[in-house]
């Protein structure tokens, strides 16, 4: 038998081609419908914003929710 994991999806964020944060995206069932993955977090840019940054990061699978709709009516 076999175990599936659920997936993870890693976005990296650069500046001038320098890594400059990295947010990772968790499976989610979004209020509209739709699925897709999720994820924020705190980045530093470098330019001296003093607190930095706050980032969300959103995929939505095209089709995702009139698929899930047609699945609850059969």
């Amino acid at each position: 038998m076999s175990v599936v994991k659920p997936m993870i999806v890693k976005v990296k964020f650069y500046v001038n081609n320098e890594e400059v944060g990295t947010i990772l995206l968790s499976p989610k069932e979004f209020r509209t419908g739709s699925v897709g993955f999720y994820g924020n977090g705190k980045l530093s840019l470098g330019d001296g914003a003093e607190k930095g940054y706050q980032a969300q990061v959103q995929l939505v699978r095209i089709g995702s929710k009139a698929e899930r709709e047609k699945e609850e009516s059969a």
